[in-house]
């Protein structure tokens, strides 16, 4: 991959991006992540006219477990299909996949059926998303990088508006069969985009073996996380927790002990910023756990309608996808640096005043600022995300192991997403049936976590504008001394 300068990798700009040129190439990675997030919550929405139907309350929380399992999976063998496959064969792949799923849960009479439908759409989903970070190297010249970055993880914020809104409509319909029938045409329409506009990317062999002790571990590790989360509260809640912890950290001793794994060797590597990029990462979704919540939260505490709460649970998505829609034309190294920095403060505070201003019989007033100060922790996480992903995908050399660190993104995402439900869950139980003190406890815990992030993203933030000494001298070499585009 060429080098370029930092000022012209941060030089493009949204009316290129969304040009006739690159706009085909956009709505494609934007598309298949919107498929994956809106996904998530339409599910949701959709469940209790599902149970309703044909049964199965006592897996109601299972649907999710099963979609997220499969997702992680598939996410981690991003690269891989990618090299192997190409671009175009690798998101028809996927397309299939979630379209195969999303049919089989129409047609599901029963909630085995709709379970093993809910994994084949995982599968599918989670290719779908590490795809769309993967190909923002391959798709995109690098200053469009970050713009791209926001574009497509700016999807699951939408998909967090979306996704209730059509499910909740189409559940007041009593139409859930439908809604997945539709989920499948809509892969298909951007299967169509694929064919025609994806750049047609080399095929070849991957230099790696499948990572099985890599994936076996991280993917027992969210299953218990995710067992954590159904199981009664208590003994078994904690013993859940300890597994998946432990099993967690013995796949990143693996990691950094193997010569094969899922994510790239240099994230361990001395001196390297891409390790503190994940954790950063990391504690950035860990806040999105809260989510799940807050609709509940508008509704016991507030007396909101449930479609109003449900506005209330998207505000911190919302915050995030508009945020990081103007913090991606940041162009300096510093101005990138301070952004990646200021973001989980921002997050802390925003939880941390949500969480106070939790009281019973709230005026209109005080829930007005619970949207707010909501949409200031999204904020947050929208700030230095685009810039965290541009720091990954420049972190390494090499096109596959570039596509392992712009995937490894997704991947981490989803599991952090998935222990913070785990432990926003047992969090909620530790205070009940008191709600207020519920709302109190999870948010300002959460609000503890995410301030550690401040110190973490200090390391993140010096993957911006770093290159290897080894890359200078080869740009010198070939350019007389000047970086080129």
């Amino acid at each position: 991959m060429t080098q370029t300068s930092d000022k012209t990798a941060a030089g493009g700009t949204w009316r290129e991006l969304l040009g006739s040129r690159y706009a085909p190439v956009a709505s494609v990675l934007a598309g298949g992540v919107l498929l994956e997030a809106s996904n998530v919550y339409l599910t949701t929405s959709l469940l209790p006219t599902i149970v309703g139907d044909i049964g199965g309350a006592e897996f109601y929380a299972w649907t999710m477990m099963t979609f997220l399992l499969a997702s992680v999976v598939s996410s981690m063998l991003v690269s891989r299909i990618l090299t192997q496959q190409g671009a175009v064969r690798a998101y028809l792949l996927a397309l299939g996949l979630f379209a195969l799923g999303s049919l089989l849960c129409a047609a599901s009479p029963w909630m085995s059926a709709l379970l093993f439908g809910r994994a084949v759409q995982g599968l599918g989903g989670g290719l779908l998303a590490g795809l769309g970070y993967a190909l923002i190297q391959r798709a995109l010249p690098e200053r469009l990088w970050a713009r791209g970055a926001a574009l497509v993880s700016a999807m699951w914020g939408v998909g967090n508006i979306v996704g209730p809104v059509v499910g909740g409509v189409f559940a007041q319909l009593d139409a859930w069969r439908v809604t997945f029938i539709g989920l499948a045409v809509v892969a298909a329409l951007i299967g169509i985009v694929v064919v025609r506009a994806l750049p047609r990317t080399a095929r070849a062999r991957s230099s790696e073996s499948i990572p099985w002790l890599s994936l076996v571990l991280l993917s027992g590790g969210v299953a218990a996380v995710g067992i954590a989360s159904v199981v009664p509260a208590g003994l078994a809640t904690a013993a859940a927790l300890v597994v998946g912890v432990v099993l967690g950290l013995w796949f990143l001793r693996h990691e950094k002990r193997g010569s094969r794994g899922i994510l790239p060797r240099v994230t361990f590597a001395h001196g390297s910023s891409l390790g503190w990029v994940y954790l950063t990462v990391a504690v950035l979704a860990f806040a999105i756990g809260t989510e799940a919540f807050i609709p509940l939260f508008g509704q016991e505490i507030g007396g909101l309608a449930p479609f109003v709460a449900g506005f209330l649970g998207a505000a911190l998505s919302l915050g995030w996808s508009i945020t990081q829609i103007f913090t991606s034309n940041a162009s300096g190294i510093r101005s990138r640096r301070a952004l990646i920095v200021l973001g989980p403060p921002v997050v802390a505070i925003g939880l941390a005043a949500y969480g106070l201003l939790q009281h019973e019989g709230p005026s209109t007033l005080v829930i007005v600022l619970w949207f707010l100060t909501l949409f200031v922790a999204g904020a947050g996480i929208g700030l230095g995300f685009p810039h965290l992903t541009v720091a990954a995908l420049g972190s390494t050399s090499g096109e596959e192991e570039g596509a392992k660190a712009a995937a490894a993104v997704n991947t981490v995402f989803i599991i952090a997403s998935a222990f913070s439900a785990a432990m926003a869950g047992v969090l909620v139980n530790l205070a009940m049936p008191d709600i207020v003190g519920s709302a109190r406890l999870l948010m300002l815990a959460f609000a503890g976590v995410t301030v550690i992030g401040v110190f973490i993203a200090r390391g993140a933030s010096w993957g911006i504008g770093l290159r290897s000494d080894d890359e200078q001298s080869t740009d010198a070499t070939t350019n007389g001394g000047r970086t080129t585009s």
